[in-house]
């Protein structure tokens, strides 16, 4: 951790918003782009964004530096990105489509538009989050079933889904 960020953080823990603004540029980008890849809308991703820095302002005085700063950011947007998801799938459950309409990013990174990113956006929303979680995220499929509610068969079968299905929209491009 560079003596830069560890000031700001330690400035932010004190109550100082500039700080805190400077670790909100910093890292909004990769916040940004888990809530994207785990929401496949932009403005869900962006007010999903805005909460896990709200988290992120409330629980900072308790974060004590144990693991990286990104570490612990990385953890509080993933969580919050999944319940946000969660709250998205009791939403779904009335509409009969499982497929969602793509949305332009407006932040993150420039491999948004890559096929394989436009592919993974189209994939169901369960197996698209299975599939970011496990393949992107590094998580273990039991891990992936807790934070989700599913059996962890069910992640496994959503994860072979996904990469089948990638497999068969690559290969048609």
């Amino acid at each position: 951790m560079t003596t830069e960020l560890l000031q700001a953080i330690t400035a932010a823990q004190q109550g100082d918003k500039q700080a805190f603004y400077i670790l909100y540029q910093k890292f909004i980008g990769r916040v940004y782009a888990i809530c994207w890849r785990l929401l496949a809308n932009k403005q869900k991703a962006e007010d999903t964004s805005q909460e896990v820095f709200i988290k992120v302002w409330q629980q900072l005085p308790q974060f004590r530096g144990d693991s990286s700063f990104a570490t612990w950011l990385h953890s509080i947007a993933t969580r919050t990105a999944i319940d946000s998801w969660r709250q998205d799938k009791y939403l779904r459950l009335t509409d009969s489509s499982d497929e969602i309409t793509l949305t332009e990013p407006s932040v993150g990174c420039a491999s948004e538009l890559a096929p394989l990113e436009q592919a993974i956006q189209r994939l169901p929303a369960q197996a698209r989050a299975v599939f970011v979680l496990f393949a992107l995220e590094g998580y273990q499929h039991q891990e992936i079933a807790a934070l989700l509610g599913i059996a962890e068969g069910t992640s496994k079968a959503q994860y072979f889904r996904a990469r089948q299905l990638l497999q068969e929209w690559l290969a048609d491009e």
